[in-house]
Formats: structure tokens, C-alpha cells, sequence
């Protein structure tokens, strides 16, 4: 009689397969970015022959929704080639996990267990309860978005490149938009854009609406008033109007008299390139302005807006507006002496605390690590090396031109801030790290800090 598993396993001294969402999660993406890698490279994706590892950063790039490619994405690849750069979007933009679970609804058959805890882990859900709901209305809203966007679009391209091309160009731009990827079809992104007012409003609604997350946009569609909306809903909005409201007014002061970026439009084009610069750096990558031109504060402005990012589970990346609020909530609660974090007269969990700090401690050690290893590898001011780094981290996709001059060693840094941008650095240490819940605790001590 064969011997049980367990005693298998312990005569081997070695400890049965455990399941690990992030984990799995992580090694399907990365296989999603192989494989967009691998279609990229052939020769009817590409107008002009490239490396492989320009093919594997623009895989990366979209998978990720960030937008950085070291090559123009217009003409470098042929109309397969970008649909293929657009279904990396769309697949990257609302979850590989997701498209994968919707397949397996398609083919009739039942969501597992497992299926679930995967899609709870991916749309970062206290529950595996409404999930699969979560799932079907994220496709429906997305589509009816993105199909609406890109009409509202074609009134613009279809003029200027025809039936063709201007539809092709409306549905990319639109997809590329609502799920804050970042790449346009054109050689300076939108910059001959930038006084349209059809174009400017319609992608930065898309990159809020795309940013706001999905949780919110379905609490907003089953709840309506503002009052009954769930907390993380209401910070949302709020910390979102505030935040693009201050870094509107904060670019149109600091780049008014700069002629490289504000200071050469006219009136009315000042203010819509300092409102689309105001919100397309919470993840989103578009530029109807040249960054490379832009000044010192300018940019740092916006690399601090990029490392804030956008709002959990949705398209966008940095360590999430929500995690800076609740930061900046302990903070006040320590220096005013209170005992508990309270926002909108709701007292916050020590666990959210202590993720939110987990995230953005973890997130700086990384962002040091690859500024450090960037200060090495390539010959650049020290501030495009930063903004470049941030830009992928916040998985943004603005650049200040360095992103074509980076080095072999430098575009592998850059692709792998772009992945843990996107999975999450705090994802990435939950599966490798053992947990356990100990039952011990041991005498209090003070250390002396500050």
C-alpha cells in the first residue's frame, strides 16, 4: 500500500505546494508580457526591423499600461502590430485574471474556488463575495466607455486621416486613454493637440474615469448619492478633484512665462495644456506639452504627482491616491495626539495604516535601488533619470526623451519598475514572504526615533 501524501512529503522534507495568488498572478503576467513580446517581433507587426529588447520594453510598456517605448509606436509597427499593442492595453488596462475568468464564463463552465481567490487578489477585494459580478460589469462598462469615446473621437480623426485610419486611430486612442496606457499614434503624442478642446476633454474623462478605479465607478452606478457611498468612494472623489484642481493651477504658474512649454501658446492654449499637464501624470502618460522643455520644478511636481498615481483597482499604478490620504491622516493624528486615524468621522483600521505605510516604505527602497543602479548605467542628468524611473514605477509613461538613449542594463531597470508598478511591490513581497500569525507577544520596549 502506497504511503499517504503528507507522509511523502515529510520523508522528503519537503513541504506540499501551497497556492499563492500573487504569485500566480505574477507569473501570468509576466508570461502575458512574453508572449505580447514574441508577437511584436514578427515581421508583420513591424514596418522596420527592431532588437528584441525594444520589442519585449513595448510589450512591457503596454501590458503595463504605461506608455514608455523607445520607439515611435505610429511608425515603427504596422496596423497589426498596434492592434496587438491595444490588446495589450485593454488585457493589461482590466486584468489578465479577468479576461481569464470571463473565458471560462463563455465556455459554460463554473468559476472555481481558486478562480475566485485569484480575482479577489487581482481586483483587491476584501471578499471572493460580488466578485464575478465585479467582473461582468467591469467588461460592461469598459466596452460602452471606451466604444462611446472613441465616436466622440472620430468626429476628430476621421476628418484628418480618413474612414480607415481615423476610426482605427479614435478606438486606440480611446482604449489607450481609459485605461491610462499613454501611447499615441502620433511622433509627439498629442502635442499638435493641444488647443482642441474635443481632444482634451475627452482623454483626461477617460483617464479620470479610468483612475478612479473600478470599485468607485460601481459604487457610483448602483448608489448614485454622495452621501451613501462607500468611504474608499469618497475619498476617491474628493482627493482626486482637490489633488488635480492644485496641480492645474500649480503647472499654469510655474511653465507661464517658459517658452519651451507654456510660454509660447496662446492665451486659451495655456489653459488647456495646464489642465491636460494638470491630469494626465496620475498615471496616465499622454503630453500635449514637451516635457523635455519643461522646468526643474515642473518636473518635480510631477514626478510627485506620477509616485502618487491613481486609485486602487484601477488602470493607473503608483502607490495610489488612497494610500497617500491615509498617510497623511496618520500623520495629522499624531501630531494633533489622537490615539486613532479618523477620516470623514470614520476611524481607520491599524491594518490599513500599516499597508499603506508597508507600500509606500517598500516603494521608495525599490525606487532607491533603481535610481542607484540608473546613476550607474546611464550618462544623464540626474533629474531625467528620476522623472524616467518615477514615470515607470507610477507605470505614467511621460518621458523627457531619455527613454530611446537608455542602455541595454537601463531598459531592463526601467522594464522592471514598469512590472512591479503594475503587479505591486507589496504583492511581490507577500509572495515570496512567509507569513504566520504568531500568538506570542513579547514585553513592550521604546526606541528612541526623530
Amino acid at each position: 500500500m502506497l504511503a499517504s501524501p503528507k507522509k511523502m512529503f515529510a520523508f522528503l522534507d519537503i513541504k506540499p505546494f501551497t497556492f499563492n495568488p500573487p504569485l500566480f498572478l505574477a507569473l501570468l503576467f509576466l508570461g502575458f508580457v512574453v508572449g505580447g513580446g514574441l508577437l511584436l517581433k514578427l515581421p508583420i507587426a513591424l514596418e522596420h526591423p527592431i532588437s528584441w529588447i525594444d520589442a519585449f520594453f513595448v510589450a512591457t510598456s503596454a501590458a503595463t499600461v504605461t506608455g514608455l517605448s523607445p520607439a515611435d509606436p505610429g511608425t515603427t509597427f504596422t496596423y497589426f502590430g498596434k492592434t496587438v499593442i491595444m490588446v495589450l492595453i485593454q488585457v493589461g488596462g482590466l486584468g489578465v485574471m479577468s479576461f481569464a475568468v470571463l473565458f471560462v464564463i463563455l465556455l459554460g463552465r463554473k468559476v472555481s474556488i481558486r478562480q475566485r481567490q485569484l480575482m479577489q487578489e487581482a481586483l483587491n477585494q476584501p471578499s471572493i463575495g460580488g466578485v464575478i459580478r465585479l467582473v461582468f460589469w467591469l467588461f460592461a462598462f469598459s466596452l460602452m466607455i471606451e466604444c462611446f469615446a472613441a465616436a466622440v473621437l472620430a468626429f476628430r480623426m476621421v476628418p484628418l486621416f480618413g474612414w480607415g485610419k481615423g476610426l482605427f486611430y479614435s478606438i486606440f486612442h480611446a482604449v489607450s486613454a481609459f485605461n491610462n496606457a499613454g501611447f499615441a499614434l502620433f511622433p509627439d503624442n498629442l502635442i499638435r493637440f493641444v488647443g482642441d478642446p474635443v481632444i482634451n476633454l475627452t482623454i483626461t474623462l477617460l483617464i479620470i474615469s479610468g483612475g478612479f478605479g473600478f470599485t468607485v465607478l460601481a459604487d457610483l452606478f448602483t448608489r448614485r448619492r454622495f452621501r451613501k457611498l462607500s468611504l474608499h468612494s469618497r475619498i476617491m472623489i474628493v482627493g482626486t478633484v482637490i489633488v488635480n484642481v492644485f496641480a492645474i493651477f500649480a503647472i499654469y504658474l510655474i511653465e507661464y512665462h517658459n517658452p519651451a512649454t507654456l510660454g509660447a501658446l496662446s492665451g486659451g492654449d495655456k489653459i488647456w495644456a495646464a489642465y491636460f499637464q494638470g491630469i494626465t501624470p496620475r498615471t496616465a502618460g499622454f503630453n500635449t506639452i514637451d516635457y523635455g522643455g519643461m522646468t526643474t520644478a515642473g518636473l518635480l511636481l510631477t514626478i510627485f504627482l506620477m509616485f502618487i498615481g491613481a486609485g486602487s483597482t484601477s488602470t493607473g499604478g503608483g502607490i495610489k491616491l488612497t494610500t497617500f490620504i491615509v498617510i497623511l491622516a496618520e500623520v495629522a493624528a499624531f501630531l494633533k495626539g489622537k490615539k486613532e486615524v479618523e477620516i470623514a468621522r470614520r476611524t481607520i483600521s491599524g491594518r490599513v495604516i500599516a499597508r499603506a505605510m508597508a507600500i509606500v516604505t517598500v516603494s521608495m527602497l525599490l525606487m532607491m535601488i533603481s535610481l542607484f543602479l540608473l546613476s550607474l548605467t546611464e550618462k544623464a542628468p540626474f533629474i531625467d533619470i528620476v522623472f524616467e524611473a518615477f514615470s515607470a514605477f507610477g507605470t505614467v509613461g511621460l518621458t523627457v526623451g531619455l527613454t530611446s538613449h537608455l542602455s541595454i542594463f537601463g531598459k531592463l531597470i526601467i522594464m522592471c519598475l514598469m512590472f512591479f508598478g503594475k503587479v505591486g511591490p507589496l504583492t511581490l513581497a507577500f509572495s515570496f514572504s512567509k507569513r504566520t500569525l504568531a500568538n506570542i507577544r513579547y514585553p513592550d520596549e521604546d526606541i528612541l526615533t526623530g
